[in-house]
């Protein structure tokens, strides 16, 4: 049996994120993964660190701006930990919409937006957004490199299947992988979370199909969003083309008729882009929540917690995500207003039984 202080299911931005603060404060922490840290929801997303959007829940906002405030520092401390370079980007935002009501800032003239954005289409409102961009591959080989530089165990295709209170008033958590005895035990396994038996989450898969294309005689510069799709280009030169919200279980895949109208979507805003070369096509699966807000705070076992339900905003929430749930099994009072996010809000949901 493997005995720590923490016990983290779940080895994606959210867990590993969560591990490199518990492992600041000198806490002995192993992350388990039912595959291979990363590969999921993770590596799928685009990057966009979305703060101002006409879709985003009020409750979520002053989160997702403390959050986005954290990712200079988060970044450069992953930097120096690990030494891959993340490539943190302030490229900013064209959000357009077809009327001024559905704008989140103030409309730009036509003259501003074609200057900004030359290849634009003939749209009719679009305005400028201060947001910032990641590479989440890049991000998540740094989180994970960090976490194991500081001494976090980190534990391949070891999925949790069930933790229970164990004679000794600790955590028993029972794994493909052997067993584990623990403190403290948290739940981050994203779409999978309420499959693990002990600890219940009410949360989902949500599932999301992109592309990545090559352009074709035209350089974006910024990114551009409707919502109906995005267009997130890359130093390396693709653009990513995304993304569907499908209610579609564990199912992860990709549709070529789906991708095609995705590819549509982009070229109504980017025309130049219908004529791009597809190199790849892709599925991931968030995890959502009954009301799509995260679930954060204390699980249903003592010395539980759960860290999942961050839908489509897992990798702007991972720096704030981290500090609260650090602070929390501290036993300290969090800083950041949770009180929209607790677990203890859907007690009377029958998605909570068993």
């Amino acid at each position: 049996m493997y005995t720590c202080d923490v016990v983290i299911a779940g080895a994606g931005i959210i867990g590993l994120s969560i591990a490199i603060e518990l492992r600041r404060a000198g806490a002995t922490v192993a992350v388990l993964d039912r595959g291979e840290p990363g590969r999921e929801a993770s590596s799928a997303a685009a990057g966009m660190l979305v703060v101002d959007d006409p879709e985003t829940d009020p409750k979520l906002k002053p989160l997702a701006r403390i959050s986005a405030s954290m990712y200079p520092a988060f970044v450069e401390e992953l930097e120096l930990r690990s030494g891959i370079k993340i490539g943190l980007e302030n490229r900013g935002t064209l959000y357009v919409a077809h009327g001024a009501n559905d704008l989140p800032a103030d409309p730009l003239s036509t003259a501003d937006f074609r200057t900004l954005e030359p290849g634009l289409a003939d749209l009719s409102r679009a305005c400028f957004l201060e947001e910032q961009t990641v590479d989440p591959r890049l991000l998540v080989q740094a989180v994970l490199a960090t976490a194991k530089n500081m001494g976090a165990a980190v534990h391949h295709e070891a999925l949790v299947e069930r933790v229970s209170m164990a004679r000794t008033r600790d955590l028993e958590v029972r794994t493909t992988a052997g067993l584990y005895s623990t403190a403290t035990f948290v739940n981050c396994a994203g779409a999978w979370a309420s499959e693990i038996m002990g600890v219940v989450v009410p949360s989902r898969p949500v599932k999301g199909q992109m592309l990545a294309v090559i352009p074709s005689g035209y350089d974006l510069r910024h990114v551009v969003r409707s919502r109906e799709v995005y267009l997130l280009p890359r130093r390396s030169g693709r653009i990513l083309i995304g993304a569907t919200v499908e209610e579609a279980g564990f199912d992860k895949t990709v549709q070529p008729e789906v991708i095609q109208k995705l590819h549509q979507a982009a070229s109504s805003l980017v025309p130049s882009i219908g004529k791009a070369k597809m190199i790849e096509a892709w599925a991931g699966l968030r995890p959502g929540s009954p009301d799509g807000l995260p679930v954060l705070g204390a699980g249903s076992l003592p010395g539980t917690y759960v860290a999942t339900g961050h839908f489509r905003n897992g990798i702007l929430l991972a720096p704030a995500t981290a500090a609260i749930m650090s602070e929390l099994i501290q036993g300290r009072q969090s800083q950041i207003d949770i009180l929209p996010f607790l677990p203890s809000r859907f007690s009377g949901n029958r998605a909570l039984a068993g």
